[in-house]
């Protein structure tokens, strides 16, 4: 595999080329399963196209909990056959697929009562792990132990002595969500895939019943294509029933929406080795590592408001802090939180009322001759549901379609990072940078570092770091815009880094030198760069507005109040 740029350049070639010949597989949706779809689709030999109305990953898949889990809850559900589903993927993705994007990451999780809860929690948590073993892809992770009190307070000193008997610690893995769609992106590039962000479907083709394709608007420079396929496959997750109407069919299921929030505080207000798990009355809470901080998520709420800006209320970071809070010593406060975002998890609704316990399974339709739809399903199951989407496709093909092969097709970057990592001390010194910064380099980009050092070789400014984010490089910013699709300040503040929520002022003291970093990728102008940072400014205020509001509506109102995109 070759790997492929997602520059400005590339970008324009693949609107183009999508557009002059008619392809095999064409998928509406650039979160994980479309970006999944398109890679399994190319690696089968099929002309893809992928396109995207926003920025990769721009929405669900970019403000997950960034776990990469069999889902412990669903053995309580019984749900037998989705974690075991979700354990092999997980095995495959730190054994094989991205080992330098998916990560282990411990958990403690705290026992209330004496001897039943020992004895019913870690039945679960032993079965959770021989499901790992069994799938042939657990032999990455510590099994679990039990801890006595004591024992526990000692990797968490963060907890309050009164909130536990005892612990259990076990092992799920983590990963950027977004950067990790963005490399999906890039992998299905270099397999052939044509891929476009910031082109906005605003039409279905139709031959009598048969879906043809669709018409495409280009956001960046308002151009319109009109591009052909045999088969087009919806996988817009939670915009599943919007998509859908477009063409007039729902389908034979309905998308739900629940609202998850998550609140981001330093490291230094969490006194603790190992991640937490607690029991909420209707799910669980984690507080999850991360870098120099901690994710503190999640909740689970309807919503049937703005999809793409789903805002998080005053009450929803008051329900975090008082769940959390109940186990800690030294409790958290409204100043402690850096960052604070929301997404939405794409339900198939089923007769509960209560979203907590819709479905996360997957389902793939093919309600009309030439459309696909899949959704459901969870951030962990993405290759399976793309396997199964494609699957359905092939059946529209009039040709022989060779089987999935995605279990062995390593991400860009993946190939060759054990040796990399191995060799970080002299990567450090024959670049100049501390072996932190490589160690920090390689965990993002893998084997890609090498793109990344060539920039800095011929421009030794962008080895320095972010003044005002100074876990990032410079380089980075430039290479977002480069290499990764980035085209506006929002995508590399929010997604291709995360300092939007790692940093007390929103990434708002950084984002003029991010714009005059991308301004020389991307030819903008001096007024552009001006637009581009008035327009992340708002965004930024806008949501400082909705997290101080009671309630969804009044929440979701203030987060409208900024501007959707950057002015032309």
């Amino acid at each position: 595999m070759r790997t492929t740029a997602l520059g400005p350049r590339e970008r324009a070639g693949a609107l183009a080329g999508m557009a002059e010949r008619e392809l095999d597989v064409l998928v509406v949706g650039g979160g994980v399963v479309g970006a999944g779809t398109a890679l399994d689709a190319a690696t089968r030999g099929l002309a893809t196209g992928l396109v995207e109305a926003r920025d990769w990953a721009s929405g669900t898949s970019s403000r997950s909990s960034k776990l990469i889990h069999g889902g412990l809850r669903y053995l309580e559900m019984l749900d037998f056959g989705l974690v075991r589903e979700a354990l092999k993927e997980r095995g495959l993705l730190l054994e094989r697929l991205a080992p330098h994007l998916v990560r282990p990451v411990p958990f403690l999780y705290p026992l209330r009562h004496r001897a039943w809860e020992r004895l019913y929690a870690g039945s679960g948590v032993a079965l959770y792990d021989a499901m790992s073993l069994s799938s042939g892809h657990g032999r990455g992770l510590p099994r679990h132990r039990h801890l006595s009190r004591r024992q526990a307070l000692r990797i968490a000193p963060a907890l309050r002595k009164d909130a536990l008997v005892g612990a259990l610690q076990y092992y799920d893995a983590q990963v950027d969500d977004a950067r990790f769609v963005a490399t999906l992106v890039r992998t299905a590039a270099g397999y052939g895939a044509l891929a476009a962000n910031r082109a906005r479907v605003t039409e279905f083709l139709r031959e009598g019943e048969r879906v043809v394709g669709v018409r495409v608007r280009d956001l960046e420079e308002d151009g319109s294509y009109e591009i052909r396929a045999r088969q087009v496959v919806n996988a817009t997750g939670v915009w599943t029933d919007d998509t859908q109407a477009m063409i007039a069919e729902r389908g034979q299921f309905h998308v739900r929406a629940s609202k998850g929030i998550h609140l981001v505080v330093p490291k230094d207000r969490i006194h603790s080795s190992t991640g937490v798990i607690l029991r909420t009355e209707t799910s669980v809470l984690f507080v999850i590592p991360w870098g120099r901080h901690w994710i503190v998520g999640t909740t689970d709420t309807a919503w049937d408001l703005d999809k793409a800006h789903p805002a998080a209320s005053s009450a929803d970071i008051d329900y975090l802090l008082d769940h959390v809070n109940s186990v800690l010593a030294v409790p958290l406060t409204r100043d402690d939180v850096e960052g604070v975002y929301a997404g939405l998890r794409p339900l198939l609704a089923g007769e509960s009322d209560a979203t907590s316990k819709l479905s996360r399974e997957h389902t793939v339709a093919h309600p009309v001759p030439g459309l696909v739809v899949v959704a459901g399903g969870k951030y962990t199951t993405y290759r399976v549901m793309a396997k199964d989407a494609v699957d359905a496709a092939a059946h529209g093909l009039d040709q022989r379609v060779a089987p999935c092969c995605t279990e062995e097709v390593r991400l860009a970057g993946a190939e060759g990072y054990a040796a990399l990592w191995n060799a970080r001390h002299r990567l450090a010194a024959e670049a100049g940078l501390h072996e932190a910064r490589i160690a920090h380099l390689l965990h993002r980009y893998g084997s890609l570092t090498s793109e990344l050092l060539e920039l800095i070789a011929a421009d030794p400014r962008l080895g320095e770091p972010l003044p005002a984010a100074d876990d990032y490089l410079k380089a980075e910013i430039v290479y977002a815009a480069s290499h990764e699709g980035a085209r506006h300040l929002e995508d590399v503040l929010t997604r291709r880094t995360r300092i939007s929520i790692e940093t007390f002022d929103r990434g708002t003291r950084s984002a003029r030198e991010c714009a005059e970093l991308m301004a020389g990728v991307l030819g903008w102008s001096s007024e552009q760069v001006e637009r581009e940072v008035e327009h992340y400014e708002k965004r930024v205020e806008a949501e400082r507005e909705s997290q101080v509001q009671p309630d969804d509506r009044t929440a979701d109102a203030a987060r409208l109040g900024a501007p959707d995109s950057v002015p032309s």
